[in-house]
């Protein structure tokens, strides 16, 4: 006898034909549908079916993605967007550098005495070593007694010339005196003959005796030019600074012997600060001596030193090395110096440095406004 059919039991499993259908289909009567167990998901479908609807979203996010993608393009390219770079400005990068100026000893001495050392700043006139001036001091002591000497014989000299000369008058007194005699037959012309000898050889005696003044006059002033030079050298052994700037390089220590031109510092020239820059032809064609310019070192990016091109080399060359540019390194560029302001470096002598990287930017294009970023400011 048969069982009884439990009808409480849970029902099989739907199959592939019981799919649930896809958007657009006629869905069958309710009563056709298979009841779902209470413990089975609502997302549990058929592979295909999860598959297209994962298509779907996919497609979705991806035009979601695109369209925002668009719109933040669009919104940077009209307010974040930086405008072109200007036609009528040229840069190059390159590094701070200052004239070097070489203090040197003048003669073949000693060296007495080192008042400043490597990284101080000088100022124009400011002293900064001493040479061993003992020798000279000595020649100098002798040269003013010889001027002493000059000068007593150069008096006595114009004494002899006073004296000659009192004697002329006397002996043309006599003479005119002799020759009235003569005329009038009081006199001989033996007399007359001997007044006009003595005439002559006092005329003599003064020009000899002009002339031994005239010698030593100029030896008086021979020997005063001599006290003059061994002064100059003197002054040339106190070695100072010819302008205003930093000592770079220390030479020599004290107590070293140099020889004639031997070098004791070298000092970097703060008045004549550039940047050295190569140009492409293009670029170096259309800069001229003058050109207002700007540099900013990497260093202080946000800072704008004011300054003009005050050279351009007139023959094409190789980069060197030392200088990085975008092109390549075999093609011919053109030196530009481009010099820092002079009114700009005055008030900030201690904080120049040399040797740093930083961009030249040139405006080849007097029309050219500068962009905001290269604008000087009063702060600046």
């Amino acid at each position: 006898m048969p069982k009884d059919i439990d009808t409480t039991a849970a029902p099989s499993a739907p199959s592939s034909s019981q799919a649930q259908p896809l958007e657009g289909e006629v869905l069958p009567a309710a009563k056709e549908l298979a009841p779902l167990p209470a413990d089975h998901p609502a997302d549990h479908l058929p592979a295909n079916v999860r598959a297209r609807r994962s298509r779907r979203w996919r497609w979705i996010a991806v035009a979601v993605l695109l369209a925002a993608g668009a719109a933040g393009g669009g919104i940077y390219w009209k307010y974040f967007r930086a405008p072109p770079w200007p036609t009528g400005i040229v840069f190059s990068n390159g590094r701070v550098e200052a004239e070097e100026i070489d203090i040197d000893a003048k003669f073949a001495e000693r060296v007495a005495q080192l008042l400043v050392d490597e990284g101080d700043v000088v100022s124009p006139g400011q002293i900064v070593a001493r040479m061993d001036i003992r020798d000279v001091q000595a020649s100098l002591s002798r040269a003013e007694a010889q001027v002493l000497e000059a000068q007593e014989t150069f008096n006595e000299a114009k004494a002899n010339v006073s004296d000659t000369t009192a004697q002329l008058k006397l002996a043309k007194q006599e003479f005119d005196r002799t020759t009235a005699l003569v005329a009038r037959g009081f006199a001989t012309y033996e007399l007359l003959d001997q007044r006009q000898q003595a005439l002559m050889s006092t005329t003599a005696a003064l020009a000899a005796a002009n002339n031994r003044a005239g010698e030593a006059d100029r030896a008086l002033d021979a020997a005063k030019f001599e006290v003059d030079l061994y002064k100059v050298n003197i002054a040339d052994d106190t070695l100072v600074s010819p302008t205003v700037g930093r000592i770079q390089y220390r030479i020599s220590n004290v107590g070293e012997v140099l020889p004639a031109g031997g070098k004791v510092f070298t000092m970097l020239d703060f008045t004549d600060v550039y940047m050295d820059v190569y140009l492409p032809t293009a670029d170096a064609g259309r800069a001229r001596v003058g050109d207002d310019a700007r540099i900013v070192l990497d260093a202080f990016p946000k800072f704008v030193i004011p300054a003009h091109v005050s050279f351009i080399a007139t023959q094409a060359q190789f980069t060197p090395k030392a200088v990085e540019t975008k092109d390549e390194r075999d093609k011919l560029m053109f030196r530009v110096k481009v010099r820092i302001d002079k009114s700009f470096l005055a008030p900030r002598i201690a904080r120049i440095r040399t040797g740093l990287p930083g961009v030249a930017y040139v405006r080849v294009d007097s029309n050219t406004e500068w962009p905001a970023s290269l604008r000087l400011t009063a702060a600046r």
